[in-house]
Formats: C-alpha cells, sequence, structure tokens
C-alpha cells in the first residue's frame, strides 16, 4: 500500500508522462533519491528540507504540499500555526517521534543553548 508521498509523485507522474529524472532534474536533487521517496515502503524519517524543496520544484507544486505529504508518510503532524520554516518544522515533526526520555535530553538541551546566548 503506497503512503501519502509515494501517491502524491506517481499521481504527477502520471499526469505528466514524467520520469524520476525529469522530476530530479527539474528539482536539482538526485533520480535515486526521487526514486527512493516514490518507492520505499515506510519512510522512517522526514526528508531533509533541501529535498523537501527540490521534490516540490521538481513536481512543480507547492512547498507545503510535499512537506505535508511527507509529514503523513512518517507518521507525524506539521503544525499548522509552527513558523513557516524548514528547520523549525522538522524539528517540531520529529520531536513527537522521541521517547518521553528523549524529549527530556532534547529540553534540556535547548535550555541550555538559550542561557548561552543570553
Amino acid at each position: 500500500m503506497a503512503n501519502a508521498l509515494q501517491e502524491l509523485i506517481r499521481e504527477r507522474l502520471d499526469r505528466h508522462g514524467w520520469s524520476y529524472g525529469d522530476v530530479a532534474r527539474r528539482g536539482g536533487i538526485p533520480r535515486s533519491t526521487v526514486h527512493h521517496l516514490a518507492t520505499v515502503e515506510g519512510i522512517r524519517r522526514m526528508p531533509q528540507p533541501a529535498t523537501l524543496e527540490g521534490l516540490a520544484r521538481g513536481l512543480e507544486l507547492p512547498l507545503e504540499a510535499v512537506r505535508g505529504a511527507a509529514a503523513e508518510a512518517c507518521g507525524i503532524h506539521l503544525y499548522a500555526d509552527a513558523v513557516r520554516d524548514p528547520e523549525v518544522d522538522v524539528l517540531i515533526a520529529s520531536l513527537k517521534q522521541l521517547s518521553p526520555e528523549d524529549r527530556l535530553h532534547v529540553a534540556a538541551l535547548v535550555e541550555s543553548l538559550l542561557r548561552r546566548n543570553d
């Protein structure tokens, strides 16, 4: 069964008659990356922001559509109120995948970094 990102990629390829290479060239990302995202079952991590941006360019879709499909494929939720910064979105979304103990470690790290910048 295809995940949301695979369905999105497949729909665009079918609609426009594109290949993975076509999408990769337009997006400035490796063909192997497009192929991987389109075919591998169960994406475990949110793709890097640059990958999502390139995929959006290559598929000629808004970044938000690609980011949303990738998040759904990973089983994470992107918050609508989050700052529209790809790195912030990935950080927030990734926290949901951490254990409660690991979240405490991340929170302590963030507090430490914020104190360092005061």
